[in-house]
């Protein structure tokens, strides 16, 4: 895994906090992987079906895209 570094609301780690807390997800960390798991899998559907090397190619042929 990589380390990223995010700026939220305040509002959103409180509540992410107060989860946490409450026992419901074990990290702050957790938590937003599990949210952005939510996030890619509703808005690239296919994302789920893809194993790693495979991702690896879509996202060098986009870059690519981008690039020309």
């Amino acid at each position: 895994m990589k380390i990223i570094t995010i700026n939220l609301p305040e509002k959103y780690l409180q509540a992410i906090q107060i989860l946490n807390d409450m026992g419901i997800l074990p990290s702050r960390s957790e938590a937003i992987r599990m949210a952005l798991h939510d996030f890619l899998a509703k808005e690239l559907k296919m994302y789920n079906d893809l194993d790693d090397e495979c991702f690896k190619m879509l996202i060098r042929s986009r870059k690519n895209k981008i690039n020309h």
